[in-house]
């Protein structure tokens, strides 16, 4: 069984949906305005937990594969929450360490009729480096780590570090602190194995017009990499081909919180276990597709056996 190891911070979401969070643009900007003072009834409130690394490791778990997941939680509720949510997916949640005045992440989350959203984050407190470092000294070894949303740039680098020592590989996903150092970022990408980013993430690493293009220029520092471009579709290449694909189905969007991590978390689930750049890109994007129909980042992760059907996509030689 392919074993993988997810590490990052976590997250308890609270979804508050309303007619009422109906954004107004002004220019290029959507707003929502809610007037000071006032008690606003709200129609529907779902609670789930999120963060990038507890979905990605959910979406491993449901696969069918050995889904571990690393970090330090303290024993304030929204750990509580997200550590009964971990366990309940049958994550292996053995490697998570709880300490007093650690706190989980927790996000109220203003939905919108179309499916975005305005989110309000409080980042709780989140493990020091050593702490991780600590915690991967017991870690067993795996096939591969997925590091996202680690806190610090100095924090991933320990994370790859330690992979390379025990033999694993690494997809990465990047969040917003490795995100803020373009050129450090770049630096480290020799050591990871597939990259997965947005377009207009990519195109701080790389030049490119559009997601080919920077896909193409991608694989001169990366085996693997896939390129999104929200409804716009991915483009995704191993180096041997490459593949340029639309939505996998248009379906009514409820809430568009973890599509990302689906979308990659799906690729990786199936490239893992030796399916093909088209099987693995395929599932990604009906992953991606079923979680936007659901509230919360979790709720519609795919299980393994679903049945897919064919999408839109072209695949060519490099």
């Amino acid at each position: 069984m392919v074993s993988i190891l997810s590490i990052g911070k976590a997250t308890q979401d609270v979804f508050l949906r309303d007619e009422e969070f109906n954004p107004h643009t002004r220019g290029k900007v959507a707003y929502e305005e809610l007037p000071l003072g006032a008690k606003i009834d709200i129609a529907e409130a779902f609670f789930s937990s999120g963060g990038n690394a507890t979905n990605v490791a959910v979406t491993f778990a449901r696969q069918g594969l050995n889904s571990r997941y690393l970090w330090a939680l303290g024993h304030d509720p929204a750990s509580n929450a997200v550590m009964n949510d971990l366990d309940h997916e049958n994550v292996d949640t053995s490697l998570v360490a709880l300490h007093d005045g650690l706190r989980a992440s927790y996000s109220t989350v203003l939905l919108a009729p179309s499916g975005e959203r305005t989110i309000l984050n409080f980042t709780g407190k989140t493990p020091e480096i050593s702490d991780v470092e600590r915690l991967l000294e017991k870690a067993p070894s795996a096939d591969w780590v997925y590091p996202t949303a680690v806190g610090s740039f100095e924090t991933l680098e320990v994370i790859l570090n330690w992979a390379t020592d025990h033999g694993a590989r690494v997809m990465l996903n990047p969040g917003g602190s490795e995100l803020a150092d373009p050129a450090k970022l770049k630096s480290i990408l020799p050591e990871v194995d597939v990259l997965c980013l947005n377009k207009e993430e990519m195109q701080t690493l790389v030049e490119g017009e559009n997601i080919e293009e920077l896909v193409r220029h991608g694989l001169n520092i990366c085996p693997v990499v896939i390129v999104s471009d929200g409804p716009n579709g991915v483009c995704a290449s191993d180096g041997k081909t490459i593949i340029s694909a639309g939505m996998y189905e248009d379906v009514p969007v409820l809430d568009r919180t973890g599509a990302g991590d689906a979308f990659a978390s799906g690729f990786l689930s199936q490239w893992s276990q030796g399916k093909s750049l088209r099987e693995s890109v395929v599932f990604a994007s009906a992953n991606s597709t079923s979680v936007v129909t659901k509230i919360g980042a979790k709720a519609g992760i795919l299980s393994e056996g679903v049945a897919l059907h064919d999408m839109p996509l072209e695949e060519k030689d490099i």
